[in-house]
């Protein structure tokens, strides 16, 4: 077995390339993260991550994000769970998951208190990766839910038996994608999980929403759920060819230095069009640089989740 150390020197051995030729820096950087990541498993957490994939712009590639680092920490050997909470499906489709109308899904849980455990389905392509998707049916839901008992716990009292019910089989990663609102739906995300995954988007008015997402986060915290927290910010759509995308990395670094992620999501048309083979980049094309932005980043959050579950 390769070990640690014999990374870093095969690392070290590759020569160092400088951003004049960016075609040869890419492919020296994934040469190195390929060999950095080589047999890579993630330490388990000490208990269930439960984490919320939010950020009310649009289009800034949450739903990618979500699916993406749950493929990659289920294929470094951790159980994972992705919750698809919004409407869309989308997730669901990315993971090659059955959410035709009448399959048991999350709508059933939030408003018909159907147990988790009926409604969760293995996704094929990944072992260890799971998904409770999300139907037509939940378009309603916001409706629904409004009066509902205990309207904005729905989804925490949902997980929290669903919990109980896999002991013996515990989920390392629950994940949940929401709708790009803030509705119900969203609100009963941010009640149900301990940390915020902000996906940001390397463009113009990146920054757009932000601090009004913000601002909810603490307004969930200070009456419904003391135990959130924004514990990771992840750059999305990065083209280090542009002075754009480095200025907004460097200024979301400034504002976020602990939450960012080191590793950078590109813009790459490989990563767009994996879910329309209903597969995440991580399995579409497992060595592409898409998929190895996303294995670093789920690298990273593991890393940072074993020091958050044993101080936290």
């Amino acid at each position: 077995m390769t070990s640690r150390s014999d990374h870093e020197d095969l690392i070290n051995s590759l020569p160092d390339v400088d951003d004049s030729t960016p075609l040869a820096a890419q492919v020296a950087e994934d040469a190195k993260r390929k060999i950095s990541l080589r047999g890579m498993r993630h330490r388990k957490p000490a208990r269930t991550r439960v984490i919320t994939v939010s950020n009310q712009k649009g289009g800034v590639g949450k739903t990618t994000t979500a699916v993406n680092i749950a493929a990659a920490l289920a294929a470094g050997g951790l159980r994972v769970l992705v919750i698809d909470n919004d409407p869309q499906g989308n997730a669901s489709t990315a993971l090659g998951i059955d959410h035709h109308a009448g399959t048991n899904s999350v709508y059933d849980a939030l408003i018909n208190d159907l147990p988790l455990t009926e409604v969760v389905q293995r996704c094929e392509s990944v072992d260890g990766l799971f998904c409770a998707p999300a139907t037509i049916d939940l378009s309603g839901a916001e409706i629904e839910l409004v009066s509902l008992v205990a309207r904005e716990n729905r989804l925490r009292t949902a997980i929290e038996q669903l919990m109980e019910a896999r002991r013996a089989e515990p989920f390392d990663y629950i994940i949940i994608d929401c709708p790009p609102s803030l509705g119900l739906l969203t609100i009963n995300a941010f009640v149900a999980a301990e940390e915020v995954l902000i996906p940001i988007q390397c463009e113009y008015y990146a920054l757009e929403g932000l601090s009004q997402l913000l601002k909810n986060v603490e307004l969930i915290k200070a009456h419904l759920n003391s135990r959130l927290h924004v514990s990771t910010i992840l750059l999305t759509m990065y083209d280090k060819r542009t002075n754009l995308s480095r200025q907004v990395a460097d200024e979301v670094r400034q504002y976020f230095p602990i939450q960012t992620l080191e590793t950078t999501i590109p813009r790459l048309v490989r990563i767009s069009e994996a879910p329309s083979f209903g597969q995440t980049i991580i399995t579409y094309d497992p060595s592409s640089t898409g998929a190895l932005a996303y294995r670093m980043a789920a690298r990273e959050m593991a890393d940072r989740g074993m020091k958050e579950t044993t101080h936290g």
